[in-house]
């Protein structure tokens, strides 16, 4: 009798464990929706809102003369739209030297930004007149350059900001090609710290949604361990002579 009863406790043991751990499962699941939902939104963003601009060579027929084998591609590629409290609106410039070509192409792009705007980015600083950032590029033949270039705010509302600029080969600017673009902007919060160069959000911050699922995470495994490591309950029979 028991034998009996211990192997009954142990195998109600079992299945409250499978029930836990299927209970803090469903939870980290539940937990971790906002996450992936968030993570969507901004893919969904970064698809809606790409802007490429393939550009085209004009073939010289003078010796010597600098020039593309193969068109470069100069994209610029907006990725988030929405500046808050939590994030930059974000911009990519995105440059590719293919390897067939000999010669360094050369970028100069600038952004003109309404006031209250900032910018920021490798590569990028404000020029003499206001509102106006600019930056110089070299991407050397069989190399890819990708700027990131972070919008922040000071006040909530809609805003434009255009981009404009030339690319060429070597030395050669009178081969140039032109890109340009224009983006809106919506700042539904201020950022924290429109001054700072940094992304708002980088790293050493995490997000609430992150520190709560690691809460629940470690809150789950605790109960698991304490639920393991309990001896089960026994049963004393005792029989009647």
């Amino acid at each position: 009798m028991n034998e009996r009863s211990n192997n009954k406790s142990k195998k109600e043991l079992r299945m409250d464990i499978k029930k836990l751990i299927a209970i803090c499962t469903i939870c980290l699941c539940l937990a971790l929706m906002p996450v992936i939902a968030q993570e969507n939104n901004t893919t969904v963003n970064e698809t809606n809102t790409t802007s490429s601009i393939e550009p085209t060579t004009v073939p010289s027929d003078q010796p010597g003369e600098a020039k593309f084998r193969v068109a470069p591609t100069v994209t610029l590629r907006p990725v988030n739209d929405v500046i808050n409290k939590s994030q930059d609106g974000l911009v990519e410039l995105y440059m590719n030297n293919p390897s067939v070509n000999d010669v360094t192409l050369n970028a100069d792009v600038q952004m003109s930004v309404p006031s209250g705007i900032h910018v920021y980015g490798e590569g990028f600083g404000y020029g003499s007149a206001a509102g106006t950032v600019a930056g110089t590029f070299e991407v050397p033949p069989g190399t890819v350059r990708t700027i990131h270039i972070n919008i922040k705010s000071e006040k909530p509302g809609d805003f434009t900001i255009h981009f404009t600029g030339l690319y060429w080969p070597d030395d050669d600017k009178d081969a140039f090609q032109q890109i340009s673009l224009t983006h809106p902007l919506t700042v539904t919060e201020p950022s924290p710290d429109p001054l700072n160069p940094n992304p708002t959000g980088g790293k050493g911050e995490l997000p609430y949604t992150y520190i709560i699922v690691g809460c629940l995470a470690v809150i789950a495994i605790a109960f698991i361990a304490m639920i393991i490591r309990k001896p089960p309950k026994t049963e004393v029979v005792i029989e009647e002579e």
